[in-house]
């Protein structure tokens, strides 16, 4: 058998991982919290998924990587962009996400309600 980095499996779901801020483990190290993946019924490898306010952090990183510069020097349109995909992904639902996403954009708590009120009445919501 090919060692478990070098597996297809693993090869196939590390930049959804990585994306993620998970961590890949051997299955042997798997808690109860933890994703085993098997592969034509061998466990291949363990995936930990972050804890919410985590992935926060991660999905922001790479929104200022897709921007090119960090979000708070965004103008205001690119801003409420940004706080709309993050309400579609669930970034306010995690515990202080909206202060944790008003400080990435250099905004006050008070803007992004705003932000999202705005979009929601203009969604008739």
């Amino acid at each position: 058998m090919t060692e478990p980095a070098d597996h297809p499996l693993v090869t196939a779901v590390k930049p959804l991982v990585d994306a993620m801020g998970a961590e890949l483990l051997d299955p042997a190290q798997a808690g109860t919290e933890d994703v085993v993946l098997a592969w034509e019924g061998a466990d291949v490898i363990a995936v930990r998924l972050p804890q919410l306010s985590d992935s926060l952090d991660h999905i922001l990183a790479a929104m200022e990587r897709r921007h090119g510069m960090p979000l708070a020097e965004l103008d205001r349109k690119a801003k409420q962009g940004v706080v709309r995909t993050l309400e579609a992904r669930g970034a306010f639902a995690v515990r202080h996400g909206v202060e944790t996403v008003a400080g990435a954009l250099g905004v006050s708590r008070f803007t992004v309600y705003n932000y999202l009120n705005r979009d929601n009445a203009a969604k008739g919501g």
